[in-house]
């Protein structure tokens, strides 16, 4: 089968799960769906332009490891990587979404229920800043009101190439009500400290107001999230 038939099976697979909302909520994998041993579960996206990163920054993070070649991602694809703050277990769903146009209604029915977003740009890249306005536009648009966001301006290893000044981006983020990193998948800059963070500022959301509206999955030996808990417990201890 050539390589366009293959993507064009995968595009049509991936509209089949869009218009599907039981699916869209589904665990990614039969493995990580047995797996229960976690507190809590995060739903987090990645977004922005097509080529600023997005792909080789999640395997870094959730591999670690790191290709040069770039393969444009065809609608949506997703890991699962667990992790631990402050004595709970913290499953995080990461989604990684297409940039192109063309995907965009099938990675906008994704961010319903996504707890935080990273929406990164490339330093080399003009268009892909000038864009972080819209993206941030559709994530007001199509999240829930409470997500969390980090403003990520990824490939700081080409140094020789930058065009967006660091202050611009912090700048941007100011102004967005965003926190702001830059990054480097190559050289594994900044990739754990992102999602530590984002992780962090999620739990600090749900401290502040655990009966809000939180697309928050609990282990299922807990028997959910009580509104007792929350009041003896103080909410999410991260």
């Amino acid at each position: 089968m050539s390589l366009s038939r293959e993507r064009e099976g995968r595009a049509a697979q991936i509209d089949q799960m869009a218009s599907n909302d039981s699916r869209l909520q589904q665990q990614p994998s039969q493995k990580d769906a047995a797996d229960q041993n976690f507190d809590y579960m995060f739903k987090l996206l990645i977004i922005g332009n097509s080529s600023v990163g997005k792909t080789s920054f999640l395997f870094r993070y959730a591999d670690d490891s790191f290709t040069s070649a770039f393969v444009s991602t065809v609608g949506i694809d997703f890991k699962v990587k667990t992790v631990f703050r402050n004595d709970k277990r913290i499953k995080l769903q990461i989604w990684d979404t297409a940039g192109q146009e063309r995907y965009r209604t099938i990675t906008t029915a994704y961010y319903r229920g996504a707890m935080g977003f990273l929406l990164m740009y490339d330093i080399t890249n003009q268009d892909s800043f000038n864009a972080v306005q819209d993206w941030a536009t559709q994530i007001k648009t199509y999240s829930w009101d409470n997500a969390q966001v980090i403003l990520v301006g990824n490939k700081c290893d080409l140094e020789d190439d930058r065009l967006i000044p660091t202050e611009d981006g912090q700048r941007l983020a100011e102004e967005l009500g965003f926190q702001f990193f830059e990054t480097s998948a190559k050289d594994n800059i900044n990739v754990k400290q992102v999602f530590e963070r984002l992780v962090d500022i999620i739990c600090d959301k749900m401290n502040e107001s655990m009966e809000g509206d939180v697309n928050l999955v609990s282990n299922h030996r807990s028997q959910g999230l009580k509104d007792s808990q929350a009041e003896n417990q103080g909410g999410c201890a991260c």
